[in-house]
């Protein structure tokens, strides 16, 4: 993805800022949720690995599902936050602001 998209993907909350804005540009050229599932996946996958990297959070999976579990105990769903964002109802940096507890615009 990162090579496909030229997207730079460094594991900061700032990069995420980027994952949203690649995802809003799926949403508006019009593709089929089916045809970009994975990807959104593999971004809201990226995007629970910053959560992890940022809390000393870790994941947690069961039936096919997977979260974060930031230590604080809070789960946290990213995988299904990408989807959100491709129905324009979610934020992945907004997600990973909440989850680090940063003030609002550093993530």
């Amino acid at each position: 993805m990162r090579e496909g998209a030229r997207l730079r993907l460094d594991y900061s909350a700032q990069s995420l800022w980027r994952v949203d804005r690649v995802i809003e540009d799926i949403r508006r050229e019009g593709a089929p949720y089916a045809a970009v599932e994975s990807v959104l996946r593999g971004l809201g996958a990226y995007a629970g690995e910053v959560v992890v990297r940022h809390t000393g959070g870790e994941w947690w999976a069961s039936g096919g599902e997977y979260w974060v579990r930031t230590p604080d105990g809070r789960l946290w769903d990213p995988l299904d936050e990408a989807r959100r964002c491709f129905f324009d109802d979610g934020s992945l940096r907004l997600l990973c602001r909440d989850a680090t507890g940063g003030p609002r615009g550093s993530a």
